[in-house]
């Protein structure tokens, strides 16, 4: 039911952010305020048996339903930022794009060691970036418990690239 909420509501957007890509934008989502609450409980029942101590939301669009996970679950919430953006001690990672390379970072002092860590974006495509995340999680001694996802490209095949990580993985809407 919610997949095909979501998929109303998602809206394409073609060439962006360059020509041949179809960009999946939720920004029509955060227009529902009842459909955000629905995404959120969504998450909460599909993850209901799995135990985790924070969320780590990727920028930017991860902090937006990450955010509200930690605070559904109580938990506290953890930035996963582009370079240079985190004001104290960070640790980064650096990883493969298309054409070039990118690197994320994380505080050093973001959880202790030993934190079971939900890892959350807004969608999964190739997987690269949320591999970063994992790295960076583990280079930090926490564990990845899961992945969340509104939104699977499956055809990119991202998931493959999570499942040493963790298994339980979670993706609302795929296409």
């Amino acid at each position: 039911m919610i997949e095909s909420q979501l998929k109303k509501v998602i809206r394409d957007v073609p060439d962006f952010p360059k020509p041949g890509i179809i960009f999946k934008d939720i920004t029509p989502i955060l227009k529902d305020p009842a459909l955000c609450r629905d995404i959120v409980e969504a998450f909460a029942e599909r993850f209901s048996n799995l135990e985790f101590d924070a969320i780590a939301g990727i920028e930017s669009r991860g902090f937006l339903f990450g955010l509200m996970l930690a605070n559904r679950f109580n938990i506290p919430f953890i930035p996963i930022r582009k370079k240079g953006k985190l004001p104290a001690e960070t640790i980064a990672q650096t990883y493969d794009l298309e054409y070039s390379t990118a690197t994320i970072e994380i505080h050093r002092d973001a959880f202790a060691p030993g934190t079971r860590v939900l890892i959350h974006d807004d969608l999964l495509a190739t997987g690269g970036t949320v591999e970063a995340s994992a790295k960076l999680i583990q280079q930090l001694e926490g564990e990845v418990a899961g992945f969340s996802f509104i939104i699977g490209l499956s055809f990119l095949k991202g998931e493959e690239r999570l499942t040493d990580y963790s298994k339980a993985l979670v993706t609302l809407a795929r296409y």
